[in-house]
């Protein structure tokens, strides 16, 4: 169980955090900047929930909670130790990526081929999910960078990956099922 009794610690003062092993890292690390952007996700998906409904706003607390799993899966470095661990360390499951994979095809199911790219934008909790979904991919960017250097939990990088398809979906449907999506107007402004 998590007890924040006291919010500032003093100890990151000197430009270092704790992983969830305990070990200290520089702030700047790549896997502080994986899970810190993830963080920074989440927050863009509290924002759209400002603006969702019933049904859209029930996804998108389980995704803020999905979110937190994930921060504490790449907190954690070391997967290959997991079973050293006094804990079983929480690692995103398959399950998680399935469950956007099948939300993903019944919101797509509802909607128009695309025959043009669109811009982010209309309603405002359109254009919340699009910069939720800007935000994920740079999660998802510094995730694979991660893991070019170090184990990370394959499914947390699908399940960013997902996510962000996720994002761009429900972004139309929140677009009146896509009818009110900004289209892409290749060299609109061009000078001929």
């Amino acid at each position: 169980m998590v007890v924040l009794s006291k919010i500032y610690t003093k100890t990151g003062d000197a430009g270092e955090t704790a992983l969830g092993n305990g070990a200290r890292v520089a702030k700047h690390s790549i896997r502080v900047n994986a899970y810190g952007t993830v963080d920074e996700a989440n927050a863009t998906v509290g924002m759209a929930r400002m603006h969702s409904e019933a049904e859209m706003d029930g996804a998108l607390a389980r995704i803020q909670n999905d979110l937190f799993d994930l921060g504490a899966d790449l907190c954690l470095p070391d997967m290959e130790r997991d079973g050293e661990q006094p804990y079983t360390p929480l690692r995103m499951l398959e399950g998680q990526v399935l469950r956007l994979e099948r939300e993903i095809d019944a919101m797509n199911a509802r909607l128009e081929p695309l025959r043009s790219f669109i811009l982010p934008g209309g309603s405002k909790l359109a254009t919340h999910l699009h910069v939720c979904r800007t935000v994920t991919r740079r999660a998802e960017r510094l995730t694979v960078e991660l893991a070019t250097m170090e184990a990370v939990n394959p499914e947390a990088v699908k399940y960013l990956n997902r996510l962000s398809d996720w994002f761009f979906v429900a972004g139309r449907i929140a677009n009146n099922d896509g009818r009110d999506d900004v289209l892409w107007v290749p060299g609109l402004t061009r000078e001929v």
